[in-house]
């Protein structure tokens, strides 16, 4: 029982890898740890691509459920990085099999006009864009990748990009001036970017 208490307390202090191992040991409260860490960065991730609140939080919730038999599964050096590659593959599976099929949108354009179509349609070209953005974003310089992730995706302000890096405020502000021409440069090398 003390042991118990003992744990209990000191797996709010736990390291992700720690957390990671006691999961591998069916430490139930090392995942309800991961869940109060992680679910909100899971569930912003899904409603990107869902826009949907209740489809995004039901999926957070398929995720975490599978979470236990992923992790035992895999070797995880870390994990916040290994938890968004589950929950975005998780999300572009689950999107692609409730998919309609691209022909089916394509004959409904022309035989009737129908806005809701046309929004699926505009969608999937976003998606395509998305897709193509997030791999140049990932062939960024990891310096350059961690400042635009942090900027850009989670809308954190210069000071705390500095803060959470460790970085000097004028490099936060030289890697994501760099990120963004290095994108640029990387987009214009994939003309289907262009014309998705």
């Amino acid at each position: 029982m003390l042991l118990g208490l003992l744990f209990r307390k000191n797996i709010k202090t736990a390291t992700d890898v720690e957390l990671v191992n006691y999961v591998k040991q069916d430490r139930k409260e090392a995942e309800g740890e991961l869940f109060q860490r992680y679910s909100i960065l899971v569930f912003g991730l899904c409603l990107k691509y869902f826009k949907n609140k209740q489809l995004a939080e039901d999926m957070t919730m398929n995720i975490f459920e599978k979470l236990h038999g992923k992790i035992k599964k895999s070797e995880i050096s870390n994990f916040k990085s290994w938890l968004y590659s589950v929950a975005r593959n998780e999300c572009l599976m689950e999107l692609r099999k409730n998919k309609v099929k691209e022909a089916d949108i394509d004959h409904a354009l022309i035989t009737k006009h129908d806005e809701g179509l046309e929004e699926l349609k505009l969608s999937q070209l976003n998606e395509t864009k998305f897709q193509l953005l997030e791999k140049a974003v990932g062939e960024l310089k990891d310096e350059q990748k961690q400042c635009i992730e942090l900027f850009y995706l989670k809308r954190k302000s210069y000071d705390e990009v500095s803060n959470m890096t460790g970085f000097d405020l004028k490099k936060v502000k030289s890697y994501i001036q760099n990120g963004k021409r290095n994108l640029k440069i990387i987009l214009e090398r994939n003309s289907e970017f262009f014309r998705a």
